[in-house]
């Protein structure tokens, strides 16, 4: 399986941001690491290599990328308006720098995005609010509120940066082309979020499959049935 250490330089950001991507070609996935980690821990975790037969086959291209959360929703050092506006800096790196990339380098219109965790919230915000640049939306155990990462602060930005505000507002017809996947287990600590999330969407009318899984924990057991799972029903 091909992998390929890269450093992108982000203008919107004024600095490097790593990533792995793995696979020569394929449909592209961004996925994103779960809460503080970094854009080697799904290879470090086995999810990639749970999923090794689709990118050696080229059916998918993952790259595997850096988030801010130590400077953003976790950046409990900084001010909450502070950290909700570095995040704004990060999601217009992605939009407006390396999803353009990775369209351009795979050669479609739109990419899928995925993650675990707190990456599922990173994977579901992202797709949610640039959608004419998402297809595939793939949350495992994601939660999707951050009000409570902000001791009581709220201005518009923190609502157009969280979905559970956000989408009830919004026009259900501009989601009607995502695949939606919201993961999720019986002793999923995520499982009430992922629950709320799908009654948001349902009283939008915004088709999406919300998978609860048997008696496993919220961890990468889990993850790593759920991924190769999902990426052969994107293969049909």
């Amino acid at each position: 399986m091909q992998e390929q250490y890269i450093k992108y330089y982000s203008h919107c950001l004024s600095r490097d941001v790593e990533m792995l991507v793995f696979g020569n070609w394929g449909y592209p996935i961004l996925l994103f690491p779960s809460t503080l980690n970094r854009y080697y821990e799904a290879k470090d975790q086995g999810l990639i290599e749970s999923v090794r037969g689709f990118v050696e086959s080229g059916k998918f291209k993952i790259y595997c990328i850096d988030t801010l959360d130590a400077e953003t929703w976790y950046g409990k050092h900084l001010p909450p308006a502070q950290r909700v506006q570095n995040y704004i800096q990060y999601d217009k790196f992605l939009a407006n720098e390396l999803v353009p990339y990775i369209q351009r380098e795979c050669q479609v219109d739109r990419i899928a995005v995925g993650g675990c965790s707190f990456g599922g919230f990173h994977a579901l915000n992202f797709a949610f609010r640039h959608p004419d640049q998402v297809a595939y939306l793939l949350s495992m155990s994601g939660d999707f509120d951050i009000r409570s990462f902000l001791n009581g602060y709220y201005d518009q930005n923190v609502y157009f940066t969280n979905p559970v505000d956000y989408i009830p507002n919004d026009q259900g017809w501009r989601f009607a082309h995502m695949n939606i996947v919201l993961g999720s287990s019986e002793w999923d600590i995520c499982l009430n979020g992922n629950l709320i999330m799908s009654r948001i969407l349902n009283n939008k009318g915004i088709d999406h499959w919300l998978d609860i899984r048997g008696r496993e924990l919220h961890d990468w057991p889990l993850w790593r049935q759920m991924f190769p799972d999902y990426l052969s029903k994107m293969a049909q």
